[in-house]
């Protein structure tokens, strides 16, 4: 096989992998109203559907790439798609509301081992100096996912009920799988990383993220400080243990590489914000300004194509002022468009109202493409699914850290009436990011970081 064809091949399967996670996610937001009716549950047990399947997918995700890296990509990828598909439809006979939730938890174990692979698919055919392109349609494409899924899958509750949701995703996972199959990717060196797989410290990193995600989740309610409390000695005692392990889970020249840790900071920021904003202004739009689903969901339409435009905008501007210059300038977008946002009252049209959205999704989609390049390129390729995981770990927390934000700071008043107390704040946050991002390299060129710890 060619080597063009082998790049087509791959990005096409990354493509497909990432696009089956995005649209569960978004259809699943859709679906839960119609769930809880139907399967006669509380909103707290449907809350678990969401969460079960956030703490498992952050708690295993590198892991998860670490797994890809010491045993290849393909098999870690298939066997998370395969996993995923298989949950999926579990889902949609599921006779009870503890079946859902099992099986959305097993659903996030195969999401962890799924998406740090459509990474280091990518990392692993692509030259360092081609990965922005491959990465920037990857982001596009979730974009995409982004802006169909809720459409899709309120016409699939709305015509034959929440089951029907979670088969959308099988054709693509099947696709997927099958894609992945025709790519031969080159496995691990011979020799390498025999020392074992870290299991204490992917142990204790699990439970470090599991605690916290779930904790974040639970925020403001009083068992949420002891949970972040548990969370911080855990991560003590991970960062101790990967000081003094021979074969690190987290290989410190991962972390030493140039602009990896500023780029996942950014990262985390953008998708606080996102996502703490987004909470807020569903409410907005349905409690305050009385909107439908529908017309609340074409309200906030700008940013998700905008997000789809900027992707690969992105990549220009990064070749033309480099990787630096470009997040710092999608994060200031990011906060714009929060602010903007904030501001909006029962007399904002749709106007004023979508263009703080297209500011929003222009700058995180900038972000996130450009961010996971720097991140991606910038590792060895032999770690580049300890890469993908932490970015995905970062794409993971922040939205959990961004709704406990927006939620703490409205407290016990109306959730949609907190968009103007908590938009600053979340803003702040973009903020931060852009800070952290002022740290990325100026001359980021894609050079990979050595093959030692």
């Amino acid at each position: 096989m060619s080597a063009a064809r082998r790049e087509r091949l791959a990005l096409a399967a990354s493509i497909t992998g990432a696009v089956v996670v995005a649209l569960d996610g978004t259809v699943l937001s859709v679906a839960q109203p119609s769930l809880q009716h139907d399967l006669h549950t509380t909103a707290g047990a449907v809350q678990w559907t969401s969460t079960g399947y956030l703490v498992a997918v952050a708690a295993l995700l590198v892991f998860a790439g670490r797994l890809g890296d010491r045993y290849g990509h393909r098999r870690v990828f298939t066997t998370g798609v395969v996993g995923f598909a298989a949950a999926s439809a579990g889902i949609g006979l599921a006779p009870g509301i503890g079946w859902v939730i099992a099986l959305r938890v097993v659903q996030g174990i195969a999401g962890a081992l799924l998406q740090p692979a459509t990474l280091g698919m990518l990392r692993a055919v692509f030259p360092a100096d081609r990965l922005a392109g491959p990465i920037a349609l990857r982001t596009g494409a979730i974009g995409l996912a982004a802006a169909v899924g809720p459409l899709v899958g309120g016409a699939l509750t709305a015509h034959f009920g929440w089951r029907a949701v979670f088969f959308l995703t099988l054709v693509p996972a099947a696709g997927a799988g099958l894609l992945i199959l025709a790519v031969p990717l080159p496995g691990p060196a011979r020799g390498e990383d025999t020392g074992g797989l870290d299991l204490p410290g992917a142990a204790l990193l699990a439970l470090t993220l599991g605690c916290l995600v779930q904790s974040l989740v639970g925020l403001p309610s009083p068992g949420s400080a002891l949970g972040l409390a548990a969370a911080a000695a855990l991560g003590l005692a991970f960062a101790r243990h990967e000081r003094r392990t021979a074969r690190p889970l987290l290989p410190p020249a991962v972390l030493r590489s140039a602009g990896v840790a500023p780029a996942l900071g950014a990262l985390l920021a953008a998708s606080a914000a996102l996502s703490g904003t987004l909470f807020l202004g569903t409410y907005f739009l349905q409690d305050v300004l009385a909107l439908d689903p529908l017309r609340s969901a074409l309200r906030a339409l700008p940013l998700a194509v905008t997000m789809v435009l900027a992707a690969p905008a992105s990549t220009w501007l990064a070749k033309r002022h480099g990787a630096r210059e470009t997040v710092v300038s999608g994060m200031v977008l990011v906060a714009l468009g929060v602010l903007l946002i904030s501001g909006s009252d029962r007399s904002s049209g749709p106007v004023e109202i979508g263009a703080g959205f297209l500011l929003l999704g222009a700058g995180f989609g900038t972000v996130l493409a450009t961010a996971t390049a720097v991140v991606v390129r910038a590792t060895a390729a032999s770690r580049a699914g300890v890469a993908g995981g932490l970015q995905q770990t970062a794409m993971n927390v922040g939205p959990a850290l961004g709704v406990a934000l927006a939620t703490t700071v409205a407290g016990p008043a109306a959730v949609g009436t907190a968009l103007g107390a908590a938009g600053p704040v979340l803003a702040a946050v973009a903020a931060g990011g852009a800070l952290l991002a002022a740290r990325i390299p100026g001359a980021q060129r894609g050079a990979a970081v050595p093959e030692g710890r």
